[in-house]
């Protein structure tokens, strides 16, 4: 039986930074992947979704064009074009993590996906390794909605759907969150009709109910059909391949026909498929594996880290879960999870972004908040650039005098979002982000100006 100092199971988006850490540290590493190197972001989320979305922005401002007096002519989509490009860098980020891990010395790379045999013990194929600490960096998959009729329609999730070879004519999507939206406005642009099946009582179920609805008002702008409070009864599909989808709203029955059908109603850990028993590691209700404030679990040489963990389900989370167990593995101590400040954006155009606390958070915290919104379309830069939906909305604890939280939806939220974060983790006065003198003219220089209108909750 092979020992290592490190077993590492999956190639999540924390193996790419802390693994060579473990290399320069003088640790032996085997790392074990049965799939594709690079988790979800790079094949099936982040770098895929956002090339598409950025092609299909292409085509949103090309028929834009003679808003800003540029006359473009007939737009058409080479739908084949934009896949290739997505699957051209999403392949090419794979590969290039797997040829580089596999060339760095003392790490042995196991094609297979591993399993626990005990607490220090993993099979991967036909081989069992032993290690001295293992870390467990396995991710999630899409969750499959246990409807009626589901196993006898052709549905996709978000991997499935990044292998269509051909544009959907009419696109049926289950779900009203970011996956969803995301993938709705984009293929919209892109030409197909679109219809959101949401079961709840607003999109994007997290988020504030005015930003929801500014959401909403955006995307249905574009045309896309939504309906809220639609729960899904059962699927058909017909011998023309359409698939139709059954769903009750105030208390009648409805029914939309599409071409294809995407389902978009959450993730789930892949826990199950680790055998978590042998090695006595526990879970949550939910099966995400339980962890404390350094991503150990309760078995104390065994770690977990990313989406499997159920502490954050976006890529910078999972780069920082790498970064935790880093700074307490090597002796540094410098961080820990219950010191993260939630942030995250959604890529829809304009996108959304957000840090912290929400405002229905910020009501139900108890603290004396204190709160500045303005809308999207009284800002000059956004004017300027004819983008002028969304809002935003700045969270301040009055006692405190530090941020709480804010929102921007709106152009550039996904990047302005991120000058708030660092200083809320400096636990600053917002007087002195007032005092900031920001580049003239963007939609960034009105954040400090916003802050003159902080009023009570009420």
């Amino acid at each position: 039986m092979k020992h290592y100092d490190v077993i590492w199971i999956g190639t999540g988006q924390a193996t790419g930074t802390i693994v060579p850490r473990l290399v320069e540290a003088g640790k032996t590493v085997a790392l074990a992947e049965g799939g594709r190197f690079g988790g979800s972001c790079v094949n099936y989320g982040c770098t895929p979704t956002k090339t598409i979305v950025a092609s299909a922005r292409a085509a949103h401002m090309a028929r834009r064009g003679p808003d800003f007096g540029v006359i473009t002519g007939q737009i058409s989509i080479d739908f084949a074009k934009v896949m290739a490009r997505q699957n051209k860098l999403r392949h090419s980020a794979s590969n290039g993590l797997e040829k580089w891990l596999r060339g760095m010395n003392n790490v042995t790379v196991y094609s297979n996906f591993a399993t626990f045999e005990s607490p220090h013990t993993v099979r991967v194929g036909d081989e069992i390794i032993e290690g001295e600490t293992i870390i467990i960096n396995a991710g999630g998959r899409a969750r499959m909605a246990p409807i009626a009729g589901i196993d006898d329609v052709d549905w996709l999730n978000n991997a499935r759907l990044l292998d269509l070879p051909a544009l959907p004519q009419h696109l049926v999507i289950i779900g009203g969150s970011y996956i969803s939206l995301e993938f709705a406005q984009a293929f919209r642009r892109l030409g197909s009709e679109i219809t959101i099946l949401e079961g709840g009582p607003q999109l994007m179920f997290r988020e504030d109910a005015d930003i929801a609805t500014l959401a909403q008002e955006i995307l249905e702008g574009e045309g896309i059909t939504i309906h809220l409070n639609a729960r899904v009864q059962r699927l058909a599909q017909e011998a023309d391949q359409k698939i139709d989808v059954f769903f009750e709203r105030d208390g009648q029955t409805h029914q939309v026909q599409g071409t294809h059908l995407l389902l978009a109603v959450g993730r789930v850990p892949n826990s199950d498929r680790l055998n978590l028993a042998a090695a006595g590691v526990a879970v949550n209700e939910r099966g995400y594996i339980r962890v404390n404030d350094v991503m150990q679990t309760n078995v104390p040489h065994i770690f977990a880290v990313g989406d499997i963990n159920g502490e954050g389900a976006f890529t910078h989370t999972s780069v920082n879960d790498g970064e935790i167990f880093w700074d307490y593995y090597s002796g540094a101590d410098d961080r820990t999870l219950e010191e993260r400040i939630t942030t995250y954006a959604m890529f829809i155009d304009p996108p959304l972004g957000r840090v912290g606390m929400s405002e229905k958070e910020a009501r139900a915290s108890g603290r004396t908040v204190l709160m500045a919104t303005r809308p999207m379309h009284t800002i000059s830069r956004a004017k300027e650039k004819d983008e002028t939906a969304g809002l935003v909305k700045i969270l301040v604890d009055a006692d405190t005098e530090q941020f709480l939280g804010a929102a921007i939806l709106g152009v550039g939220g996904d990047e302005i979002i991120n000058m708030f974060t660092p200083f809320m983790y400096a636990k600053q006065s917002y007087k002195l982000f007032r005092k900031a003198v920001l580049t003239h003219p963007t939609v960034a220089e009105l954040m400090p100006w916003i802050l003159d209108d902080l009023k009570p909750l009420t």
